[in-house]
């Protein structure tokens, strides 16, 4: 089914960019879900969070019941991004906000779709503003341990793709670079035609503009959201996502021990995949005392961050870590 989206002046000037961690909940929870299916790519981070998930219960909580393996997902878990890239208790305080009538009229097409509601989505849609701090919170959990940890590769990707597509339109002009979004899009100068979409698209049934959502998880899908008054948002593949999970280069390292010590130094190089104290004490012959004394420091350069995963914490090099470790292997 093809689908046409039309564009007026004001429409298209309004056609912006944002990076939202609800879009990279939503997509990497049914990558997560739906593994056997998943790209290779992806392959490296299911095999990390997959039992950390399990483990935290999330492979049958309110997200294995809100977002099915294909298929519908409820718009209300989407919520517009109020700017170019929102944190993401902004966006869960929207979803807490969500009206009441827009989660039943979500729940509803999603009974339709999976013929049932379990227990728990029936006492959403009979309490919503009640249950939906619950799964808020269950969000959070989800983020700490699938997704905070490697948020600052998965930015990087993501501005990334901005950074391109922004230089686009300046070269090119903002048709060039909806025609370059995905297979499935086209723009003929005065409308955007989407293929392989299930539903009509118009303006009567859109708000006005676009939001284009680059997503890290989205494989080779393009996925949309069209609730107006807010204006329909495309998540489409990012570039870059490809090169996501490879190792960091950390050859070369030995003016930047220099300065931080070849413990600390050792220690970063070693978290190009996240990982626990005891983990990098098996890995390195390090003491697990030493190697705590060593993360307390590098956590307080903002070389690294610290995420809970259960019982244990996972620490994960930052930004400027990533940029330290590159600028010395180039050296």
């Amino acid at each position: 089914m093809l689908a046409e989206l039309e564009f007026s002046a004001s429409d298209l000037a309004q056609v912006r960019f944002a990076v939202s961690p609800m879009w990279q909940v939503v997509t990497s929870y049914r990558l997560l879900s739906n593994h056997a299916v998943a790209p290779p790519v992806h392959r490296l981070w299911i095999e990390q969070v997959q039992p950390r998930a399990a483990a935290a219960g999330l492979d049958r909580g309110w997200l294995a019941e809100l977002i099915p393996p294909s298929g519908f997902f409820p718009y209300f878990l989407n919520p517009a991004p109020s700017g170019p890239a929102p944190a993401l208790d902004t966006e869960l305080a929207a979803i807490q906000d969500a009206p009441i009538d827009r989660v039943r009229h979500d729940l509803d097409h999603l009974e339709y779709h999976q013929k049932r509601l379990g227990p728990r989505l029936r006492s959403l849609r009979h309490d919503p503003h009640a249950r939906l701090a619950r799964l808020a919170q269950e969000i959070r959990t989800y983020w700490e341990l699938a997704l905070a940890p490697y948020w600052a590769r998965i930015r990087t990707v993501l501005d990334t793709d901005i950074f391109y597509r922004a230089r686009q339109v300046a070269e090119h002009g903002a048709g060039h670079v909806l025609n370059d979004l995905h297979t499935a899009v086209t723009w003929d100068g005065s409308a955007l035609h989407l293929s392989r979409r299930n539903r009509p698209l118009s303006r009567t049934t859109a708000g006005p503009g676009l939001l284009l959502v680059p997503s890290a998880f989205t494989g080779s899908r393009l996925t949309t959201r069209v609730e107006p008054p807010e204006p329909p948002q495309l998540a489409y593949p990012a570039r870059g996502t490809g090169s996501l999970w490879a190792p960091e280069p950390t050859t070369g390292t030995d003016a930047l021990a220099a300065v931080l010590g070849r413990s600390r130094t050792r220690l970063l190089a070693e978290l190009s995949t996240p990982a626990s104290t005891t983990q990098l004490a098996h890995r390195t012959g390090l003491s697990s005392a030493g190697v705590s004394q060593c993360l307390t420091a590098l956590r307080s350069a903002g070389l690294v961050s610290a995420h809970r995963a259960g019982r244990s914490v996972l620490y994960a090099r930052t930004a400027a870590a990533e940029t330290l470790l590159k600028a010395a292997s180039s050296t």
